[in-house]
């Protein structure tokens, strides 16, 4: 563990708690409690993506694009397990398939659907993850040229 965190520069303990600040859309999303478009929904959004380029840049960590890789993985997990969680209060009708599969045993169709939603979500945190990532690491050079100079 001290290996990773030593190559990040950044403990990996940080990572996955940086993560967790998305979670409460996530939460509030499931439960209908904010509206998409909303300016809270929005503010819960991007607050915590502004925070992890700023907290990566601000601490120098050495692998930038790398560790907001990690965070949007944790992220996706949270955001898998949160939505696995709250999946009966998210959703007001069991979820059906079409064509060959409509005759599948419910039982089926929900262990179906709960896979690829769980994959969806940690797929969802990754590419959120490689775009901040590329975005902090931009902020990162821009910072650096700056500084250099």
């Amino acid at each position: 563990m001290q290996r990773i965190n030593n190559y990040l520069g950044v403990p990996l303990f940080t990572l996955i708690m940086l993560s967790l600040l998305g979670v409460p859309r996530v939460i509030a999303h499931d439960l209908s409690i904010i509206e998409e478009g909303s300016l809270v929904n929005s503010i819960l959004v991007f607050a915590p993506i502004i925070i992890w380029i700023m907290y990566t840049n601000l601490k120098n960590i050495k692998k930038t694009f790398l560790s907001l890789l990690l965070i949007g993985f944790f992220y996706g997990i949270f955001l898998a397990a949160v939505h696995q969680i709250l999946w009966s209060t998210a959703l007001d009708t069991p979820i059906q398939f079409g064509g060959n599969l409509s005759n599948l045993p419910q039982t089926a169709v929900n262990l179906i659907a709960r896979i690829f939603a769980f994959l969806s979500s940690v797929t969802t945190g990754i590419v959120i993850g490689a775009i901040t990532g590329a975005a902090g690491s931009l902020v990162n050079f821009i910072k650096n040229s700056f500084t250099s100079r």
